[in-house]
């Protein structure tokens, strides 16, 4: 595939580098994105519900990378709930990017507060700034089905409180399944494709759409060369593969053999999600498997269409399911 648009210099970049306030940069894709915002030369501002001493150290040395003369990077550590503290965190801030999110939850109002609220908060926050900064909200895909889950819902929400605020230079991208280097939750189940063990949660006519996360990162990057480009546009994108991927081209990608496709039967998902979530109110932990996610896993069409980002960003993915899996596998850090 093409490659991913380059990292140009910085709109407004001089002797100052463009600053950029960031939630989440200590999570699976802040990680990938942080080096490259150094790399770009933008001061990064992380906003962080618990220090991350070791993140500063991963922008200075990118991914096993040479050392690079990074821009400044500064912690504001604050709960998101923290109005006053969001304010001050935006302040002077170029841009805001509102990359943290819950993904686990028994109920709905575990995924309101980092989904929802925060949304609200940040937008208030950039509104009251004497400059507003552009803001980009990474939401998620799921949000087009806010009907099969409450996480789904609350993302979709999260869009709605956005768009609430047209005085805003905002922007809407709803990325799909994101995996790569560092990912916790898709790549155990790929790897145990790549070794002859292929698992369908419950639809084998499924089609799933999927993202590396380096290619996100980049998609990140050129919108922030130029915020006004996608002036209040909601966006989904991909790996540009059209319709997305079925099982059999999912298994292939990972490098999987030719044995039979072992399907788990919708009932044995709904069985395990109830005992999961009973486990879950018995321990306290958040869990992932519930009955919404299984209705998400059963959802028959998981395809995105970029709506036109590539086109006003110049934003090409550089990885197919297939050299995306390889890079991750090989354990690649470029």
């Amino acid at each position: 595939m093409a490659e991913a648009g380059g990292a140009a210099a910085p709109r407004g970049c001089g002797t100052s580098p463009q600053t950029v306030a960031i939630t989440g940069l200590n999570g699976f894709i802040g990680r990938r994105l942080a080096p490259r915002l150094a790399a770009a030369g933008f001061a990064v501002r992380a906003i962080l519900r618990r220090p991350a001493p070791d993140l500063a150290r991963s922008i200075a040395f990118p991914m096993g990378s040479p050392p690079i003369e990074a821009p400044p990077m500064e912690s504001r550590i604050l709960s998101l709930s923290d109005r006053a503290g969001v304010e001050a965190a935006l302040a002077g801030v170029d841009a805001a990017i509102h990359l943290a999110g819950a993904v686990r939850g028994r109920r709905a109002a575990d995924f309101w507060p980092a989904n929802v609220e925060a949304v609200v908060n940040l937008a208030e926050a950039a509104a009251r700034q004497p400059h507003p900064p552009a803001f980009l909200l990474v939401s998620s895909l799921a949000a087009s089905q806010p009907q099969l889950s409450d996480y789904a819902a609350s993302k979709s929400a999260g869009e709605r409180a956005l768009q609430a605020y047209p005085h805003l230079d905002w922007t809407i991208i709803r990325p799909p399944a994101v995996y790569g280097p560092g990912d916790v939750e898709l790549m155990p189940m790929l790897r145990l494709m790549r070794r002859g063990l292929t698992l369908v949660p419950g639809n084998p006519r499924q089609r799933l759409a999927f993202l590396h996360v380096d290619d996100l990162a980049a998609a990140i990057l050129c919108w922030l060369q130029d915020p006004a480009r996608c002036r209040q546009g909601q966006f989904s994108i991909d790996d540009g593969a059209p319709g997305g991927y079925d099982w059999r081209a999912i298994r292939a990608a990972a490098g999987g053999s030719g044995k039979p496709v072992l399907v788990i039967p919708p009932s044995a998902l709904r069985l395990a999600a109830r005992l999961n979530l009973l486990l879950s109110r018995m321990s306290g932990r958040a869990p992932m498997l519930t009955p919404g996610k299984v209705r998400e896993l059963l959802h028959e069409r998981w395809s995105a269409d970029d709506g036109g980002y590539g086109l006003v960003t110049g934003w090409r993915p550089r990885y197919d399911l297939a050299s995306g899996l390889r890079h991750t596998f090989d354990g690649a850090t470029k």
